[in-house]
């Protein structure tokens, strides 16, 4: 219960955080929009650290079933404990995505295009290209989970200073990979929110683009068990 409970709060911290600068710097009538992708990229970091803080020590502080799914085949943490890991993060991303929208309706109903409002629930490709956007999503999140097994292969690291490395992990694939994808790198971030894109009622929203939902789910949890065995192939 308190991994379910821990997943499910952290989660929906994140994604309160990471939808919350999108719709802040994309909606119209809201007071940063223009920010732009520095803004975005810093806030998803910070929007990973803060619940990472609170809740690393009670769960491990996934909030990504990719990293719950390639720690479970490595065996870190056990198969029995997966579900509750992937329902607390499926749950709280969907929450989270909700609570975004209660607090942007204003500004949700004062903006016309439809793709911006689905772009702050869920990602999509710059250019469409389903074999190249599978990449980038897999390829972002082999760096994010590989980079998180470095760390802990540091010793004598000070408490505290490894969340502060996974918040520099997630600015710098959002930095140098962001463009491509939107960098979703967790299936539950995408998949949460794009569900509540369909579901709540969004005045002129448009369709949710299920079409391209299954590709930041694949992407990352190809990217984090291939990081995974390379990690462990390797003799440190």
């Amino acid at each position: 219960m308190l991994i379910f409970i821990s997943e499910l709060i952290g989660t929906m911290l994140l994604i309160l955080l990471g939808d919350g600068v999108v719709a802040n710097v994309t909606l119209n009538k809201s007071g940063m929009k223009g920010a732009g992708s520095v803004q975005i990229t810093f806030a998803w970091g910070l929007a990973v650290l803060l619940p990472a803080f609170i809740f690393g020590s009670s769960s491990g502080a996934h909030f990504n079933p990719a990293l719950t799914l390639a720690l479970a085949a490595e065996g870190s943490i056990g198969w029995n404990v997966v579900p509750t890991y992937i329902t607390g993060q499926l749950i709280g991303a969907f929450l989270g995505a909700v609570l975004v929208y209660v607090l942007f309706k204003g500004q949700f109903d004062l903006t016309e295009d439809a793709g911006t409002k689905l772009g702050v629930f869920s990602t999509g490709p710059s250019v469409p290209n389903t074999g190249l956007n599978l990449l980038s999503e897999a390829v972002g999140t082999f760096v994010l989970v590989f980079a998180i097994k470095g760390i802990g292969n540091v010793k004598d690291i000070a408490p505290g200073v490894d969340k502060l490395l996974v918040f520099g992990i997630i600015v710098s694939v959002g930095m140098s990979l962001g463009g491509l994808t939107g960098y979703a790198i967790n299936p539950a971030r995408d998949l949460g929110p794009r569900i509540a894109h369909a579901l709540l009622p969004i005045k002129g929203k448009g369709d949710s683009n299920w079409k391209y939902s299954w590709i930041p789910v694949a992407g990352p949890v190809i990217g984090a068990l291939v990081a995974v065995l390379l990690y462990n192939a390797i003799p440190w």
